[in-house]
């Protein structure tokens, strides 16, 4: 479950889970259908007791005890780099899309090409066809690859840079328009770091044997890659050098991610002037231009004003060899999911470093991935139609409140905090907004341009089609209808420059919600570990800088602020205590948000089942378990799962959350409900002296 925020600063993760999921040409499939359909699967539980290894003592690991046998039982398929909660939810939903698709697939040529079904059914069916892939080769991109080599002056690499950016490719930096964090009620124009070939600035920056390793694999990669571009070994080689130096140079000058968890650290906004200032050698008003923005731009925001210093002199200084060199890959390695499957081969060998997977997803899990991506909305009515009735939202919608409900009575009583402060805490908590399901109004995706023929200029159109969408929002004022994740999402995020949470429908079912089940299974899932942590993020320790309007304002008085931060070092410090993988730790300061955001949402979700039972009524014991111990069991088994070491390896750089692991032993051993709940006592792995817990909510 991901913050905007998180989403962000997961960057490096969530590419590696795009470049898992690439499109490889399956062995001769049919071109416009899909392959054989695979068997149902069987329906989820919000609690599985099969799953449960009691000859484990809950006041030892009870992670284990909830996990345990469907953790001994189970192995991770090839083509993923974990299995659990995630995988199984996420399978039921695609069975379900892929319907959707299959339908407008196969009823495209008696729609109008203008209608939106029949450009979903064209996109996906262009990336089943593998035959076209394998026949097109690296022909598709030839022109954008003739528009690199063309970069003989100077003055002609921005241009360049603008066009592939506006396509979808990541160079140099990102330009895009957000949330003014000064005035939550407009789109301001912003620039941020980006252009890394790698998940991280520290893949670059480590010194360690392991990372040079990883380094000339990754020249090695970006060798291949020319080569099969047409380029001979040597100058292939010559030109890999050139891209990971100047890769090299960019990462330099970017904050690493635990600097960027103050979002004061990106906050500097200044006139349109003050980025000529920052970097001089970039005419910032051609560049705008270029990638098409109409009205002028009075302010900007420059995330990390030494990052595009170093970008101005890279610019100025950096042969044009080494840049042409560098777009070049970077067009390619976007280009390479959809391309031939030499492309995709060599592009999963290299990336399955980071993920662990063996294999590529068959090809419909991929297709209909990437379609859901770029042309979510469109598949999202449909899917809400057969998963998600009305009646499912209505009981959602009640226990999300009252985990609200729940959280203001915290906010109420908490000791540490001043009156001056919890009058703003309350204010903000009571105005958060909640997204449950599906948006309230769908995308217009009338100047998407879909046609038969190469799925990469699909994906491409598709690229283009969004950046169109979004480019001229600066001084406009914010869309708060929009959605940042599409219905059949197996996710939430609560974003801190709207004050809203976001619970899409491919949430809200079997694992994390059922409306039938009883309350102990709904509240310690949907309610603590889903809903319960998202609001807790509003008061995190990035969410807790925006005010109640999403604007990045200190609402804290200083002694709050030193207090909660006490607290916070606490959390960090138990989570730099766990092991991660191998002999890596958990980073605490990385990890901290999510940590307090699963600390909090099970506090509060223990809150609301309470208040739930002392209303509605107390049920007999359910598979031999009190409500609290099912409440308890449910929020572990809604962090069932275990990954590849590799992808652990990984996580520990680039992702802000814990293991599954520490992200139920953790917080529930600091809570002294579910001490009581199972009888455990001081001196249980599970019971943490009350001295060393935080007491943050």
């Amino acid at each position: 479950m991901y913050s905007t925020s998180q989403l962000a600063s997961a960057f490096g993760i969530l590419v590696i889970a795009a470049f898992v999921v690439s499109c490889k040409p399956a062995t001769p499939a049919t071109p416009t259908k899909s392959a054989a359909t695979p068997p149902a699967l069987a329906p989820l539980k919000v609690v599985d007791v099969a799953y449960m290894d009691t000859t484990v003592r809950a006041c030892t690991d009870f992670f284990f005890y909830a996990n345990g046998t469907w953790l001994k039982t189970d192995t991770i398929p090839a083509a993923y780099s974990s299995s659990g909660v995630f995988k199984d939810m996420a399978d039921r939903n695609e069975l379900v899309v892929r319907s959707v698709l299959d339908d407008a697939m196969a009823q495209r040529a008696s729609l109008p090409d203008s209608s939106t079904q029949h450009k979903l059914g064209t996109f996906y069916g262009s990336c089943m066809d593998s035959t076209a892939a394998e026949s097109a080769g690296l022909s598709p991109v030839l022109p954008t690859l003739a528009g690199i080599d063309s970069v003989t002056a100077r003055g002609a690499l921005m241009p360049e840079v603008a066009r592939l950016q506006m396509e979808g490719v990541n160079v140099l930096f990102r330009y895009g328009a957000s949330v003014n964090a000064h005035d939550a009620t407009q789109y301001i124009a912003d620039f941020d770091r980006g252009g890394l070939g790698l998940p991280d600035r520290d893949y670059y920056l480590n010194t360690a044997a392991s990372a040079d390793s990883l380094r000339a694999a990754y020249v090695a990669h970006i060798a291949r890659m020319f080569v099969l571009s047409g380029e001979d070994s040597a100058a292939a080689k010559a030109d890999a050098g050139r891209v990971l130096s100047l890769e090299t140079g960019l990462a330099r000058a970017q904050l690493s991610r635990v600097a960027r968890r103050d979002p004061k650290a990106s906050d500097h906004q200044m006139a349109f002037a003050g980025l000529h200032t920052i970097a001089p050698n970039v005419d910032w008003a051609a560049y705008l231009h270029d990638v098409g923005l109409e009205s002028a731009v009075t302010r900007v925001n420059v995330g990390e004003p030494a990052f595009y210093k170093e970008v101005s002199a890279m610019v100025a200084n950096r042969p044009l060899g080494d840049w042409r060199a560098y777009l070049r890959y970077h067009a390619i390695s976007s280009a390479a999911p959809w391309l031939s499957s030499a492309f995709v081969d060599e592009n999963f060998a290299f990336t399955s470093r980071f993920s662990g997977a063996k294999q590529l997803l068959p090809r419909w899990k991929r297709c209909l991935r990437v379609t859901d991506n770029e042309m979510g909305e469109a598949l999202g009515q449909a899917y809400v139609a057969k998963t998600f009735p009305p009646e499912a939202k209505a009981k959602a919608t009640a226990v999300i409140e009252d985990i609200r409900a729940a959280f203001r009575e915290r906010l109420l009583h908490l000791t540490w905090m001043s009156d001056s402060t919890r009058a703003h805490a309350l204010d903000k908590l009571a105005k958060i907004g909640q997204k449950i399901g599906y948006p309230d109004r769908w995308r217009d995706y009338s100047k998407l341009v879909v046609a038969d023929g190469p799925f990469v200029l699909n994906v491409r159109n598709a690229q283009q089609f969004e950046w169109k969408r979004t480019v001229n929002r600066p001084g406009q004022p914010v869309d708060k209808t929009e959605w940042d994740m599409t219905v059949p999402t197996v996710n939430a995020y609560y974003d801190p420059s709207k004050n809203e949470m976001v619970f899409p429908a491919g949430a809200l079912v079997p694992q994390t919600f059922d409306p039938k089940a009883d309350d102990g299974a709904n509240y310690g899932s949907l309610g603590g570990s889903w809903a319960g942590h998202e609001q807790t993020h509003g008061f995190d320790d990035e969410g807790r800088h925006f005010d109640v309007e999403g604007n990045l304002r200190d609402w804290w008085t200083p002694a709050d602020s030193k207090a909660f931060n006490v607290q916070a070092e606490l959390d960090a410090k138990q989570y730099d205590g766990y092991i991660q993988v191998d002999t890596f730790h958990v980073n605490g300061h990385l990890t901290l948000g999510e940590n307090i955001a699963d600390y909090g949402g099970a506090l509060t979700g223990y809150d609301a089942l309470e208040r739930a039972l002392q209303r509605d009524g107390r049920p007999g014991l359910i598979d031999g378990f009190t409500p609290e111990q099912r409440y308890f069991i449910s929020f572990a088994q809604s962090f069932r799962g275990h990954d590849r070491p590799e992808m652990l390896r990984t996580r520990v750089t680039v992702d802000p959350h814990s293991p599954d692991h520490w992200r139920v032993d953790g917080p529930l051993s600091d809570m002294e409900a579910f001490a009581k709940a199972f009888g455990c006592k001081a001196g249980d792995p599970m019971v943490r002296p009350r001295a060393v817990v935080p007491e943050i909510w």
